[in-house]
């Protein structure tokens, strides 16, 4: 963006540091010195001449051969010596690798992972990180079971075990990936590490944010816990594989978990498979339906007062009472599988995953983040199904939202990447789910040595997806207009593999239980082109699968959510 007074010599350039943190940052600089050059020689050959150097009506400030001489190579030799922001100081790195101390075996029998869970869903701490809809991202699959250390965050104060310790969460799960770290010399994406999730609130305290909702939940603000035993399940080849930690104590005890799991598979079955419901769940909501769209309104005047670009809005719907929790994930994973889908017994509260948006993953020192903006509904037949599709891909307003998100993206991972590494190699690529389409893209870079995973999440937590852009001040004016804390709602649910590799969700199309209640967070992003209405059916969209696996029975007072 940029200024020029139309009669006196003043400019003013906003860079904004996602596109300076860029590979193309160095050439941006260029340009605009270039330009500078020009417009010093244009004053200073008018004065010579007699002329007044003051122009009088706008003109170009950079001629052809100006911008032409602005290559990479130029600008980085303008740009030499800049370094970008220095990161975050002081955070425990992952140091080196020791020797392999996981036993790895591949399960003589093998069958779908899913119907082992059946049988150890109930357990204590028992996850299932589920790649429900395989595909290229979602070739593996994750049962973690017999929790070893267990580490959280209440409060801004961190535990080890139930008892509360010194420093932050993050330094202590840096301590304990350090502790166990080790090469994985498998194709398996993780054999040891901490399987959990950070909440949408814990991360607020990343920017110093509070909030002015009371969480009023058992739930921890975050949780990552390091299993004795983990079954991972390739669905490429269908093999089951068993990674048992070794105990010098006890040189057996790794051999006796691998024979374990191994029972856990034969005595396995397949689940029974749940109807699919015509119904849906009925549900009260913090915001209804005018609620929202007067939010909506009141975002789309912080926008055009230039506060915020785009700011993601969010709702709760509570359903009372309903299915069991494992039952709700059964019918979930059935009816609207996911690639990041996920289940978590935390014994007072149960999670039920079906995200399908990747928040960070890294492997081998690569990083990415695949942010999701955009969201028609299935059509009922082909020609409405090609109808939606054509309609998310066209609409300007979907596109600006997705690029905004991007350019957030790619600054956050610059905070952590090798300066000019980030790069955006597939853009607003569209995505068919059970229920939805989606526009996706894909941003990456190349880590800079000593980024573990503390300092990953306060770089990049929470994702710029469900924030919007500026990120810190509209995380400020959402918090104002929304009636709940989201807890893990937007948050993220994964793992941290003790060789350095993450991968961890955005969690959304998520229900959250607890007593009798059901909790589920819906949104959308918001822009200035946003239509209230249409925001608030997107909500209704996005709710629908949810409300379908819960599917309780409706009450006076209580609405029922409608098919979209």
């Amino acid at each position: 963006m940029a200024l020029r007074h139309l009669i006196l010599p003043l400019f003013g350039v906003q860079f904004h540091p996602e596109a300076l943190l860029t590979e193309h940052g160095c050439a941006l600089l260029a340009a605009f010195l270039t330009a500078c050059d020009a417009t010093r020689a244009q004053r200073a050959a008018a004065r010579e001449q007699g002329a007044s150097p003051l122009p009088r009506k706008p003109r170009a400030t950079q001629s052809n051969d100006a911008r032409a001489a602005s290559t990479p190579q130029t600008a980085a030799a303008s740009a030499a010596g800049a370094a970008p922001p220095a990161g975050n100081a002081g955070v425990a790195t992952i140091p080196q690798r020791r020797a392999h101390r996981t036993l790895v075996e591949p399960l003589a029998e093998s069958k779908p992972l899913s119907w082992v869970f059946e049988l150890v869903h109930h357990t204590d701490q028992a996850v299932f990180l589920d790649s429900a809809q395989q595909g290229p991202l979602g070739r593996h699959s994750v049962v973690g079971l017999l929790p070893s250390l267990c580490l959280e965050a209440r409060n801004g104060m961190a535990y080890r075990n139930g008892r509360r310790i010194a420093g932050s969460f993050e330094d202590a799960l840096d301590r304990a990936l350090a502790e166990r770290a080790e090469e994985n010399p498998t194709d398996l994406p993780l054999i040891a590490g901490a399987i959990g999730f950070v909440s949408y609130d814990h991360g607020r305290g990343y920017e110093q944010l509070s909030s002015r909702h009371a969480a009023r939940t058992p739930m921890p603000d975050a949780r990552f816990t390091f299993y004795e035993l983990l079954v991972v399940e390739d669905h490429a080849t269908g093999q089951l594989w068993a990674c048992a930690q070794e105990d010098p104590a006890d040189p057996l005890r790794a051999r006796r978990l691998v024979e374990y799991a191994q029972n856990l598979v034969s005595r396995a079955v397949s689940p029974p498979v749940p109807a699919r419901t015509a119904t849906q769940a009925a549900f009260r909501a913090d915001l209804g339906r005018a609620g929202y769209e007067d939010a909506v309104g009141q975002l789309i005047e912080h926008i055009r007062q230039g506060r915020t670009y785009i700011a993601n809005l969010s709702r709760r719907l509570e359903v009372r009472e309903g299915p069991a929790p494992y039952d709700a994930y059964r019918y979930l994973r059935t009816h609207s599988p996911a690639p990041f889908a996920a289940y978590l017994n935390g014994g007072s509260w149960h999670v039920a995953c079906a995200s399908m948006e990747r928040f960070l993953q890294v492997r081998g020192g690569r990083v990415v983040t695949r942010p999701i903006k955009g969201t028609r509904p299935r059509g009922s037949c082909p020609q409405e199904d090609a109808d939606m599709r054509r309609e998310l891909e066209t609409s300007a307003k979907e596109l600006s939202e997705l690029l905004m998100v991007v350019d957030l993206e790619r600054n956050d991972l610059c905070r952590v990447c090798e300066p000019g590494s980030a790069q955006v190699p597939a853009h607003a690529v569209t995505e068919a789910y059970a229920t939805v389409f989606h526009l996706v893209s894909t941003v990456e870079g190349r880590l800079r040595a000593g980024m573990g995973a503390g300092a990953l999440l306060r770089a990049t937590f929470p994702g710029g997806s469900i924030t919007g852009a500026p990120k810190v001040e509209t995380m400020r004016i959402i918090d104002r207009l929304e009636r709940s804390a989201r807890g893990l709602y937007t948050g993220s649910i994964g793992y941290l593999a003790c060789d350095g590799d993450i991968d961890l969700n955005i969690v959304i199309r998520t229900a959250v239980h607890e007593g009798d209640r059901w909790r589920i967070g819906v949104g959308g992003g918001i822009t200035a082109q946003s239509e209230a209405s249409f925001e608030y059916d997107e909500t209704l969209v996005k709710a629908r699968a949810l409300l379908e696996a819960l599917n309780a029975p409706g009450s006076a007072g209580w609405e029922r959510g409608r098919r979209a």
